[in-house]
């Protein structure tokens, strides 16, 4: 029986070794796969790049940041069961240099069609409205519900309603004690950058705008996003904090938000829309910050931004001319943002083709 155990203990140890391999290879093939298909929750977005310059630039922040995804998972990350664009042959390779960062992402699948600094994290301004209205949309079942207007809801600096702009009013203000649905308040948000709306919007979800950016920040970890830190509903900076978000992070907010059709049609109403309190006794007149509305083709949606702090940003979205592509642009901290934007879905569209 002696002769035997150095055979035994051999097979068990060679046994335990093919296991323990086996595992590994197990993960590590199967880790990207499960990434791209949303069973880990910081990969709810697939993500793919379209070229080894893009692929570049985003490994570069990301191991600068050394947060998020690694260079080896993001190189094996697809797009499952969706059309992908891809650069044509013949595409020239661009660069938009009035933005201090930039991001194109294809809304459906999720690939990276340009990016310049897309994880730099920076001052959002009112970009930040966009994560507002996804929390609105995904933990308010009813647009209809009613919203008390409070002090603290009434009580913010710049953009709100009745004043389209910081120092010049149009309308009546909203009023406390005044009642009026979610519906308007988030037209209000989206068309006209209203602070207030935003601000009411996110106390009436947690009743405190605390106790909202605590939901925005944990609903961005869910999303994974790590180069955000949201402070408010509404954007407006907080002395001694540090809010930021990234081009990367707002495009992929915003290519969620597309989902609900409701924001589609809110972002596009015209300016001179007029909404009012439940009992009919106060009205206020709303304007469009989309300087291109009605005037270019395929735009589907438009958010803008701007603080001291931050500049001037934005994001749009837009179709191509089949009506079945839609893509996000980002531009962060752009004088001439609406210029550069236009120049972004030209390119894109003209670069990429889906298939």
């Amino acid at each position: 029986m002696e002769m035997h155990r150095p055979t035994i203990i051999t097979t068990l140890l060679f046994f335990i070794f093919s296991i323990t391999l086996s595992t590994f290879f197990v993960w590590d093939v199967a880790h990207p796969f499960l990434l791209a298909i949303g069973k880990e929750e910081e990969s709810e977005y697939n993500i793919s790049v379209t070229s080894g310059n893009v692929l570049g630039a985003f490994i570069k922040d990301e191991e600068k940041k050394g947060l998020g995804y690694s260079s080896v998972s993001v190189e094996k990350l697809v797009a499952w069961e969706k059309i992908t664009p891809s650069l044509k042959k013949n595409y020239s390779e661009t660069a938009f240099p009035t933005a201090h960062a930039s991001v194109i992402l294809d809304v459906d699948s999720g690939t990276i069609l340009h990016y310049s600094a897309g994880k730099e994290r920076r001052e959002i301004a009112s970009l930040t409205k966009m994560m507002t209205a996804l929390l609105v949309m995904e933990n308010i079942k009813n647009l209809d519900d009613v919203v008390t207007i409070t002090q603290e809801m009434r009580s913010v600096e710049g953009t709100v309603i009745g004043c389209p702009r910081s120092g010049y009013c149009i309308d009546t203000r909203l009023q406390v004690g005044e009642k009026i649905t979610v519906r308007n308040l988030m037209k209000a948000m989206l068309m006209n950058s209203a602070n207030d709306a935003a601000t009411s919007l996110g106390i009436h979800i947690d009743g405190s705008v605390d106790a909202f950016a605590l939901r925005m920040n944990a609903r961005a970890k869910e999303l994974g996003l790590w180069d955000s830190n949201f402070c408010t509903p509404s954007g407006l900076e907080i002395d001694g904090k540090d809010c930021y978000s990234s081009a990367y992070d707002i495009a992929r907010i915003v290519a969620k938000v597309f989902s609900y059709e409701e924001i589609r049609k809110f972002m596009n109403l015209p300016s001179g829309l007029v909404i009012s309190s439940l009992d009919g006794k106060y009205s206020h007149q709303l304007l469009n910050t989309n300087a291109l509305l009605g005037e270019y083709s395929g735009l589907l949606g438009t958010k803008t931004g701007f603080t001291p702090k931050a500049g001037y940003s934005l994001m749009a979205v837009a179709e191509d001319a089949t009506g079945k592509h839609k893509i996000v642009a980002v531009v962060l901290d752009d004088p001439y943002r609406w210029d550069t934007i236009k120049d972004m879905f030209s390119w894109a569209f003209i670069s990429y083709e889906w298939k």
